[in-house]
């Protein structure tokens, strides 16, 4: 039943994130579409651009995308899938003195 239910949860955590970077994302293109639209109604007044809902989805969709990608590489950094320039460094072993010789 633990299983259940953390799983149900950590579900939960990705389904949040993904609704508000959807939400984000229409009310960027509910703002450039009104704007666009109230240009061809108006003819040559200019239409006002609607910042705020524009600025509110850009910052809707930048967490919501940030937040779903955050999790996706800490899970491929758990289970070792990352490539290799995401890996920690490791220090060099030190070369053994008779190493150069031999070459």
């Amino acid at each position: 039943m633990k299983l259940v239910l953390s799983r149900l949860i950590a579900i939960l955590l990705l389904v949040i994130p993904g609704l508000g970077a959807a939400y984000g994302f229409l009310l960027m293109k509910d703002a450039l579409f009104t704007y666009f639209a109230d240009m061809g109604k108006l003819g040559p007044q200019n239409p006002d651009f609607e910042w705020l809902h524009f600025l509110a989805g850009f910052f809707l969709f930048l967490i919501g995308v940030s937040f779903i990608g955050g999790w996706i590489f800490f899970r491929d950094k758990k289970h070792n899938y990352l490539s290799s320039r995401f890996r920690p460094k490791r220090p060099r072993p030190p070369r053994r003195e008779g190493a150069e010789e031999s070459k």
